[in-house]
């Protein structure tokens, strides 16, 4: 073996050093929102599947959630329609809808499915609409009209724990099945926020957001000043002082979510990081921020 190489010995270290970790976690269920740079980088694509078929078999229940922004923004592009943000969220008109759904349902979800099986894991492609699982309303902003944008209020749980139990890993694009005064609509919902309505409907163990940046830093000028384990309380008083800011507020918005609707870790990781989720999950320095309920 050319270049770096490891012992026998130094293996054994290795999956020994993981084992508490696989026993605490087997037959848990652990959501991951999938997204960012991960999703467009063929390495750490191929990386981020290996990690979830492993995690599937030492019986971790796995749940991927995934995005599309850059696929989505691309496809808007090509057929001639300029995207607008509202609040950080895409604007979504009924022509926006209908290339969303077709880029995330038709092939994101489908492409990252068929990376899956290809690699010798077991996975279901689903959206939202699928079974009912996502159902929303049309999200409620201040004075402002995000058009098909929904907010999550309910979550088939069923159709999960069928694929769950049948030793597959769901993965669901996050659109969801308008109802009430969205009856009649697909709606667009943010990936992270599903992901934690999902963790929570579901029981999950953990959260995990796969993200482009290191985690929650102290000083966002200084990448060595990541803050690696807080707890719910503390991530209250970093978003008072201001250390949580801008783009990290949604992220820890998620984050807490889920840790109020039960969920007992939630965790921002580097998804720019060769294989970022084993070693969150199965080693004591871990890679990212974890916030504990």
């Amino acid at each position: 073996m050319k270049g770096t190489s490891i012992s026998n010995n130094d293996r054994v270290e290795v999956l020994v050093h993981a084992l508490p970790y696989i026993q605490a976690f087997t037959g848990k269920t652990v959501v991951v929102k999938y997204g960012g740079n991960a999703m467009i980088n063929e390495a750490l694509k191929a990386a981020v599947i290996q990690d979830l078929i492993l995690m599937s078999c030492v019986g971790i229940r796995t749940v991927l959630v995934h995005g599309g922004g850059p696929e989505i923004e691309a496809m808007l592009n090509a057929v001639g329609k300029e995207s607008r943000f509202v609040q950080g969220l895409r604007y979504t008109d009924e022509e926006t809808m209908e290339v969303v759904q077709m880029v995330l349902c038709g092939k994101v979800n489908k492409d990252i499915t068929a990376l899956i099986q290809q690699a010798g894991g077991k996975a279901l492609g689903l959206c939202g609409i699928d079974g009912g699982l996502l159902q929303g309303r049309l999200f409620k902003s201040e004075g402002e009209d995000l058009g098909l944008v929904g907010e999550i209020e309910t979550v088939n749980t069923a159709v999960l724990e069928n694929v769950l139990d049948s030793g597959a890993i769901p993965v669901i694009s996050s659109v969801a099945l308008g109802v009430g005064d969205a009856a009649g609509h697909t709606l667009n919902v943010n990936a992270d926020i599903a992901a934690a309505e999902i963790a929570v409907a579901i029981k999950a163990e953990k959260l995990i957001l796969m993200t482009d940046v290191q985690g929650i830093l102290r000083n966002i000028q200084d990448p060595d000043s990541l803050i690696k384990q807080l707890s719910r309380a503390e991530l209250e008083n970093l978003k008072k002082t201001g250390v949580v800011s801008k783009g990290m507020i949604p992220k820890t918005d998620c984050c807490s979510l889920a840790l109020d609707g039960g969920v007992r870790k939630a965790h921002i990781i580097d998804g720019r990081l060769p294989h970022a989720l084993l070693i969150e999950l199965f080693t004591d320095e871990g890679i990212g921020t974890m916030i504990e309920r």
